[in-house]
């Protein structure tokens, strides 16, 4: 039998918190840095944590890592033979370039996924030493202190929004550069982080255009646990398109989120 969830939550944060430790911080400041095919920066670090976490996370769950920085070809053929028994999803360090530049905003990203879906999940930003932490029904923390911290305004127009604009569809990013229905924005560079933020009452609504699983899966599970919502962009249910790419519409709560879907809509031909 599977050990509980609360369990696996528990030793899954310690694997976690070694790695930013040990692999992550000690190399802050201090690697060179390479770009992807798809122009995406990675480091000696990314490499170093993913190869520490796979090994600590099979001693946790004997499951398949699909993990940022494995091959189109293998994150793919992990996924397709994923089970009932589920894989672990890793990002080892969401937002590289903000590792890389010196800025501290950045997280290690880990979730089981059993039958498509994320059980558990830990996001551990190792500079600020803040570890997220959800599993399916046992709700969110932040350091083992209850989700959210902080209720959102009631207003959309007092609320405080992480907006990804590199990635939103065109003419949706003018609107909101030329007319924003909240009162200020942030893009902070770590998705995985975002989602966090949201789920903590720091951020209230988070707009993105496109993201890929290892992105969102964390992230997605802290802020649904912290009683937040996700859709896509157009209104469809989070998980129901590919796992490769899926835009984001979320809120801390269902009122905020109509009222974004609202204004959202409310485009000529909208």
């Amino acid at each position: 039998m599977d050990a509980p969830l609360a369990n696996l939550s528990a030793a899954l944060s310690e694997a976690v918190r070694s790695v930013g430790r040990e692999e992550v911080m000690p190399r802050y400041l201090k690697v060179a840095h390479a770009h992807k095919a798809d122009g995406s920066v990675f480091t000696e670090a990314d490499l170093a944590a993913q190869h520490a976490l796979t090994s600590r996370l099979q001693s946790i769950a004997a499951v398949p890592v699909l993990a940022e920085e494995q091959t189109d070809a293998e994150q793919q053929v992990i996924w397709e033979a994923a089970s009932e028994t589920g894989l672990w999803c890793v990002d080892p360090i969401d937002g590289t370039t903000n590792f890389v530049s010196g800025l501290p905003f950045f997280a290690i990203s880990v979730a089981l996924i059993r039958a498509g879906r994320p059980v558990l999940g830990v996001v551990y930003d190792p500079a600020a030493d803040e570890l997220f932490a959800a599993w399916a029904g046992g709700g969110a923390t932040l350091n083992g202190v209850a989700l959210p911290l902080r209720s959102p305004p009631p207003e959309l127009g007092r609320c405080v929004a992480g907006i990804d604009f590199k990635r939103l569809p065109r003419d949706l990013a003018i609107r909101l550069v030329a007319n924003p229905p909240y009162a200020s924005q942030r893009n902070l560079g770590a998705s995985a982080l975002d989602w966090c933020y949201l789920a903590a009452g720091r951020l209230h609504v988070y707009l993105h255009g496109g993201q890929k699983v290892w992105d969102y899966s964390a992230g997605w599970l802290i802020l649904t646990e912290a009683g937040g919502q996700a859709e896509t962009l157009e209104g469809a249910s989070f998980w129901a398109g590919s796992p490769w790419i899926c835009s984001v519409r979320a809120s801390l709560n269902r009122s905020l989120q109509e009222s974004i879907r609202v204004w959202i809509a409310s485009a000529p031909g909208g």
